[in-house]
Formats: structure tokens, C-alpha cells, sequence
């Protein structure tokens, strides 16, 4: 099967799941009676100025080929921002595949991690793999318990639940940021991933649903670690230019907030394997 033939279902996914996202009085429609949420097809369709048949045959996956300015208005239709409407864009115009390379981070990453002993800090891929953990990083997730995957951890671990206080909020975003790094709909590592955590996870295969994308931002995150009960800390999310798709991460508390005394309490932990929480 062709790369094309393999994106028209996927673009028409896209589409279907991004219509039931768009409220009609964004647009100055009334709402009414709908017995489905969004927008309706032939709504989107006058919108993009295309027929409403056109429209349809691109949901349905029967047309695989709509221009660079019917991508746009259905963009502007469906009210995307900036990365969803470019996510539409690889739909619509497939990239070449990449062809797959196991991914590392730097050994001048891995020096810069251990430089912060008193900062949790981590490096992860494009698919949420756990790439460089600093050993205060790994005292702060310790409920992972050797799993070295963020979103198998997040999805498929009881302890997440617990220790992200804003589960929901923070597995939205990541399935976001998921769909946001790996554009290409013939990636097997990205098929597998996300066929695991269908499977596996409810709450997954509903968020992945949606179609959702957006990279990760700095934001404030709320902890309840089991040794050092509740956190605030300041999540900064940096990509690394010299490895696309890898990010650093790192977690800072308020200086004399009592998450900074329970990262000190951690850190002391970090440095006395045998107290490890996690067993490791």
C-alpha cells in the first residue's frame, strides 16, 4: 500500500475529529438542535468555499489530493492554530518516511543533567522514551518503577494517578504533544506506541481520539511524591536543537517553598540508593 493511500484515512480522522471539536458560534452559528457536537459537514464545507461532496470525499478518505489553499481554508474552517493547521498540512502532503534511528542523548546532556544535583532534570525523545534522567529526576519519579517510557508510564501505571495531581490535564497535553512530534502516519514506532496504550488504556485511545496537537510549554505541575508529599514546581520544556525531537526538562521549586526543602529532602535520597523508593 501506497504512503498516499496509507494518509487519506488518517486525514480524513483528522478532519472528522477536528469538526466535532469546533463550535459553531465560534463561527456565528447558531447552535440548535445537533445531535452530534461541532460543526456539520456541509457548515465546514461552505466555510472553505468547497462543495460539500468535495468536503465529504476528504473525510471518507475517496479524495487523497486537496491543494495547499483547500488545506488552508479547512484550516481556518476548523479554527486551528498554528501547529494543528501545519499537522493538516503533513496530512494532506506526506514527507518522505524517516527512516528509523534508535535515539540517545548527548554525552554533554548527560554531564549537564548530573551538574544539577540539586535540580531534577531529564532528557526525552520523540516518542516519550526516557533518553537521561539526572539521579534527583529519578528520586522524583520513582513511581515509574523501571519504566523508561513517559506515556506507558503516565497511561499504564497505578502510581501516576497519585503523583501528577492534574492527571488529567498532564496526559491531555501529552497525547497533544505525541501527535505534535511525529507527524508522519506510516511511523511504525509511533503505530505500536499508540496501539499499546489503546489497548491497554481507555483513557488513551479517547484522548488520541480527539486529534488534539500541541507541543509541551513551561507551565506550573503539582506533585504528591510519596516520600515527599506535595510538590509545585516549575516545568521548563527545552528542545534540543542538536537532536530534533529530544527535549530537556527541568523541574524548579520556589527558592525556600516547602517544594524546595522536600526537593533537598529528595536530593539526600538521590545520593543513598539503598533508600531509593523505588527499589532500583
Amino acid at each position: 500500500m501506497t504512503q498516499q493511500k496509507h494518509a487519506a484515512p488518517r486525514l480524513g480522522e483528522f478532519l472528522r475529529a477536528r469538526r466535532a471539536l469546533t463550535r459553531p458560534d465560534r463561527h456565528g452559528i447558531p447552535d440548535g438542535d445537533r445531535r452530534t457536537p461541532g460543526l456539520r459537514r456541509e457548515e465546514v464545507a461552505l466555510l472553505a468555499g468547497v462543495s460539500t461532496d468535495y468536503y465529504t470525499r476528504l473525510e471518507q478518505g475517496r479524495d487523497t489530493h486537496p491543494s495547499p489553499q483547500v488545506v488552508t481554508a479547512l484550516a481556518d474552517a476548523l479554527l486551528l492554530d498554528d501547529e494543528a493547521a501545519t499537522y493538516l498540512r503533513g496530512l494532506a502532503a506526506p514527507a518522505k518516511p524517516r527512516k528509523a534511528r534508535p535515539e540517545h542523548a548527548a554525552p554533554g546532556l548527560v554531564t549537564l543533567l548530573d551538574a544539577w544535583p540539586h535540580t531534577p532534570a531529564l532528557v526525552y525523545g520523540r516518542y516519550f522514551d526516557l533518553l537521561a534522567v539526572n539521579p534527583l529526576g529519578e528520586a522524583l519519579f520513582s513511581w515509574l518503577r523501571g519504566e523508561r517510557n513517559l506515556l506507558r508510564g503516565i497511561f499504564l501505571e497505578p502510581g501516576a494517578r497519585v503523583f501528577y495531581r492534574d492527571w488529567a490535564t498532564i496526559a491531555e497535553d501529552c497525547v497533544a504533544a505525541l501527535r505534535a512530534a511525529n507527524p508522519d502516519p506510516d511511523d511504525a514506532r509511533l503505530a505500536a506506541l499508540v496501539g499499546t496504550l489503546s489497548v491497554g488504556s481507555p483513557d488513551f485511545a479517547r484522548l488520541w481520539g480527539k486529534h488534539e496537537v500541541r507541543a509541551k510549554t513551561a507551565t506550573v505541575k503539582h506533585f504528591h511524591h510519596e516520600l515527599a508529599g506535595d510538590l509545585t514546581l516549575r516545568f521548563e520544556n527545552l528542545a534540543v536543537t542538536s537532536a530534533p525531537g529530544q527535549h530537556l526538562v527541568v523541574y524548579q521549586a520556589e527558592p525556600g517553598s516547602p517544594a524546595d526543602h522536600a526537593l533537598t529532602l529528595l536530593a539526600g535520597y538521590a545520593l543513598s540508593p539503598a533508600d531509593d523508593p523505588s527499589g532500583r
